[in-house]
């Protein structure tokens, strides 16, 4: 058993907003679920879930962002003038210049209209094929640990692992990858952005929870109540959410 990793949720205040910001930067169609909720979904794709893409989901929340994020997104270039025009659109949409965090050179980097740090990578060739989300980037104090849980957690392949860094990416080779970086910065605060996943269609939903909890996942009260999915805590503490087979 294995379960697919199907989309990243942000935080926002204002999840309108924010959800047409990333709508507009990955080029992707929005709409809603119910109130609190935008969905950014990419056009052209068989349905949902697919291992091409992670979806994104914005959900509203009360509190503002105080702290840098320890999961961020970074975006794929095809080439030097690729990297230079998608700056220059993000900036148009809202995103602000920011200098570089601990640990992440090359890029540029920037700031989401509420403060959601991410990359335009210069190209790359492990992303040439990734569509316009290069990877999901973890901080994390152990990137061999985290390899190991999350790559027996997903249906994701690990590419690499090293003290420093491990990358991830879904078995059929396609979509962008998870990759974890060497921080010795403390997680402090819940974070804004986190994963979801999504068992097959026919497991079941308690099992695979099971199953993560003895892969060392912890449960979370976020005061979410009597709700569908379940969350849960890697190792290192980063929250992530457990979906309805679909």
């Amino acid at each position: 058993m294995a379960l697919r990793l199907v989309q990243i949720a942000m935080n926002a205040q204002d999840e309108i907003a924010l959800g047409r910001f990333w709508g507009q930067v990955l080029g992707w169609r929005t709409s809603s679920e119910g109130p609190g909720v935008i969905n950014v979904e990419p056009e052209g794709l068989l349905g949902y879930p697919d291992p091409a893409a992670l979806y994104v989901d914005v959900l509203r929340v009360p509190e503002a962002k105080t702290v840098r994020n320890r999961v961020r997104v970074d975006l794929a270039t095809t080439s030097t003038d690729h990297q230079v025009e998608v700056v220059a659109r993000v900036r148009g949409l809202g995103a602000t210049l920011l200098g570089r965090g601990e640990g992440e050179a090359g890029g540029t980097h920037l700031a989401d209209p509420e403060g959601n740090e991410f990359r335009v990578l210069e190209p790359r060739s492990p992303y040439r094929n990734t569509g316009p989300i290069a990877a999901v980037v973890v901080d994390c104090a152990d990137p061999r640990a985290m390899a190991r849980f999350w790559g027996r957690a997903t249906d994701w392949a690990v590419h690499e692992v090293t003290d420093a860094h491990a990358l991830l990416r879904s078995g059929e080779g396609v979509g962008p990858y998870l990759e974890f970086v060497r921080s010795d910065e403390a997680r402090t605060v819940k974070n804004r952005v986190h994963l979801d996943l999504r068992p097959y269609p026919g497991d079941d939903q308690a099992v695979e929870v099971e199953r993560l909890r003895a892969l060392g996942a912890t449960d979370v009260d976020l005061g979410q109540g009597d709700v569908p999915w379940t969350v849960l805590a890697d190792p290192e503490g980063n929250e992530f959410c457990v979906l309805t087979p679909a």
